[in-house]
Order: structure tokens, then sequence, then C-alpha cells
């Protein structure tokens, strides 16, 4: 088995698509002198997030997939040799628009895309006026380096997405996200809400034994409202962290990845192998009510 070296781009956003889409190639770049071999960018990293306010004017951010921007990393993908997950707001149709994250293999190859399944609507996430819920269902990328998952950010608290990806023969999960704080809100909240949101990450890793790659913006947006909390990570697939980026800084981290650790921990904790798979029909159900 093998070292998989993982890029993460923790980085902020202005107004303007171009520089936020040439930032981002800089910091590829980066990550591939660093030795990179995968690269995860944030989620709708192109763009402010617009998702605070309910603004027709803003689905002209929007673009196909593929499309303008994946053209653009695809020669990137292929000049560096590395893999890039890209997240994206897709304009599939007149009046129809996904959260979306495309990934491009290290040959500049485009493999693929997944549309974000959960989709919130939370004060400053107004994301259900913009993105109709994912359609392709719960995918993996077989790149030149891993199987890898990709979901986006509200997916990341549901247990059963890093599941069904896990199942499909994911062997890392990445989560291009896009979450902060109020900066009216207290710090004792903050840190609860960063330690939830690092912790239930984390369990996906220990519950399918594979390591989580989470990637989160920073800096303030929303006129001085927001702090996107940064706070980007790897997990081991035990729970252990690897890597956390900072609350407040642009960060280009590399984080070898060894492979073999899953393995190692799923034959020592056979989460899989004990799973009573004939006993959760009712999963499917949206509450059990009393029968």
């Amino acid at each position: 088995m093998k070292v998989v070296k993982v890029g993460l781009v923790q980085m902020s956003c202005v107004k303007e698509p171009a520089l936020n889409l040439e930032k981002a190639i800089t910091k590829v770049r980066e990550a591939a002198a660093k030795g990179a071999q995968i690269v995860c960018l944030q989620e709708l990293f192109t763009s402010l997030y617009f998702c605070d306010v309910e603004d027709y004017e803003n689905f002209k951010l929007a673009e196909p997939i593929p499309g303008p921007s994946t053209d653009a990393l695809q020669k990137v993908a292929a000049e560096l040799g590395v893999v890039i997950i890209a997240s994206l707001f897709e304009k599939r149709a007149q009046g129809l628009y996904h959260n979306t994250t495309a990934v491009i293999d290290a040959d500049g190859s485009y493999l693929g895309k997944y549309r974000k399944m959960h989709i919130p609507d939370d004060p400053a996430y107004y994301e259900k006026f913009y993105f109709t819920p994912g359609d392709l269902g719960y995918k993996t990328f077989k790149t030149k380096f891993a199987n890898i998952g990709v979901l986006i950010c509200w997916d990341q608290w549901y247990p059963e997405a890093a599941r069904i990806t896990a199942l499909k023969g994911a062997e890392i999960l990445f989560y291009p996200t896009a979450i902060g704080w109020a900066t009216s809100q207290d710090e004792a909240t903050n840190t609860e809400q960063y330690n939830a949101w690092q912790t239930i990450q984390r369990s996906h890793a220990v519950a399918n034994g594979v390591p989580v790659v989470s990637v989160n913006r920073v800096g303030f947006e929303q006129d001085g409202l927001m702090k996107f909390w940064g706070g980007s990570f790897v997990s081991n697939p035990f729970g252990s962290l690897l890597y956390k980026a900072s609350h407040e800084e642009e960060e280009v981290a590399v984080v070898d990845i060894d492979m073999a650790k899953s393995d190692s921990y799923r034959t020592h904790w056979p989460f899989l192998r004990d799973r009573r798979i004939d006993s959760y029909q009712p999963i499917t159900k949206r509450f059990i009510d009393e029968e």
C-alpha cells in the first residue's frame, strides 16, 4: 500500500470570480510544489459565499460543468500531474442549478461530478433558494492516486452519506466546505459549533475506517457579519488529527496519508464485518412513529 500526499487549500475569496479562480490555481501550484498528489479546494471557491441572501442576480455566478472553470483546472492538473477536487455552482439548465464538485484526474481528464445531496436553509445559508438537491447519488472517483469519495459541506452531518460513499469503495472522504460564525456570536458558542463540526466528521472516519479531509474557507464576508472559521483538517481512520489549520489564516498544507492504515484499523476494529444490514430497513423512514 502507498502513501498519498493530500493538499488542502484554505483561502479567502473576493467578489470577482476570475480573481478567485486565479488565486486557487496559484495555490494548487503551491500545493503541487510541496508534493501534493490530490488537491482539494473549498466549497464554491470561485465566489464569495452568496447564499447569505436570496438574490436572483447571484444565479449569474453559475456555469456548466464541464465548463470554463473545469477547462482551466484540467490544464493545470495535466501540467502538474495532480488530481483537483473543485466545488462549483453548476447551471444544469435554465432554472435548474446545483452545488456541485467536479473531479479532475492527474492527466487532466474530467472524471465526473457529485451534486450536493443535503441542502440547508438557515439564516445566512439560504441554499434551498439556489440549489436543487443532487440526483446523481453518492459517488466515488477512481483517480490516479486513490479511489476517492466527495461530499459537500452540509453532507458532513449525515453518517448515511459517509457510509454509502465508503461502501462504494472510497479510500478517502473529501468534504469541500463553507461554514462560519456570525461575528455577533459569543466565543463559547463558536467553540462548541466548531467542535461539533469536527467531531461528526472524525466519527465518519472511525465508523468507516477511512481518512477524512475537510477543507473550509476562511475570512470575513457578508460585510463583516460572517467569519468563515477555516479550521480545515485531516483525520486518520481512527479519528486522530493529522493536521488542523488555523481559524484566521489562509493555508496551503500537504499531508501524508498512509493508505495501509485503513486496512489495519478495519481489521482490528471490524465495524464493517459486524454491521447488521438485515436490521437497518427503518433508516429509510423520515421518523419512526410510535406503532
